[in-house]
């Protein structure tokens, strides 16, 4: 099977209106770029996007929100995007919030091919309000349903001809979770490189999670928050 496609606009190609679509990155670090640009330019609405935070204004998925594409954003943390808090306060924009570590196992369960996991995060507070509860051993257990996306969309530092994946840094924190998730695969690299040249032991994705790669372009790499010390 032939993985390696010539471009993005390939690579999404059959992303559709009212898809569910996962987005890997944390922060602004590990963003799929070329992927979130061409979405934007091919204008596909009311989808439904899963990442663990909602980018800035004018970056990563606040291009997406600028334009009105995105119908609900399931996300941890939301706190640097004004486009995103307009939209929710005047109700243009469905929101589900959810505890960081409940992010990474409904997208982990996803994965491993489980339908649902418990965890005792969110009991007792508006997270868990018309989901289901279980006690074990006196304890109080939230059931969070695994992820089901049609497409994940990552971006890695390197990659390879079979798919595998090498993520740096904090890029690695939720892009080799959502890699794991998605039904249809999308991977864009800094760097493709044969199969073969990647130490197997340096591989955060193998390759069997991916199902389309492509080298991207032009990455901006920005810094979310710069502190510097006084001079």
């Amino acid at each position: 099977m032939n993985k390696v496609l010539n471009n993005v606009d390939e690579a999404i190609r059959d992303i559709n209106d009212g898809a569910t679509i996962m987005l890997g990155g944390f922060g602004l670090c590990g963003i799929p770029e070329n992927s979130i640009a061409a979405l934007v330019k091919k204008g596909v609405k009311h989808l439904t996007c899963i990442s663990n935070n909602a980018g800035v204004d004018d970056f990563g998925i606040g291009l997406l929100l600028k334009t009105r594409q995105v119908k609900k954003m399931i996300a941890s943390y939301v706190g640097e995007n004004a486009e995103f808090e307009r939209q929710l306060l005047s109700g243009e924009l469905e929101v589900e919030l959810i505890p960081q570590g409940t992010l990474a196992t409904r997208c982990m369960a996803a994965g491993y091919g489980m339908p649902a996991v418990f965890t005792p995060a969110g009991v007792g507070t508006e997270v868990a309000e018309g989901k289901e509860t279980r006690e074990f051993d006196g304890k109080t257990y939230l059931m969070e349903h695994a992820f089901d996306s049609d497409f994940a969309i990552v971006k890695a530092w390197k990659g390879d001809t079979h798919g595998n994946l090498i993520f740096k840094d904090t890029a690695r924190n939720f892009n080799p979770l959502m890699a794991m998730a998605g039904k249809i695969t999308i991977a864009e690299v800094e760097e493709l490189v044969p199969a073969g040249e990647l130490d197997p032991n340096h591989i955060h994705t193998p390759g069997i999670y991916v199902h389309r790669i492509f080298q991207g372009a032009n990455y901006e790499k920005r810094i979310e928050q710069r502190t510097i010390r006084k001079s």
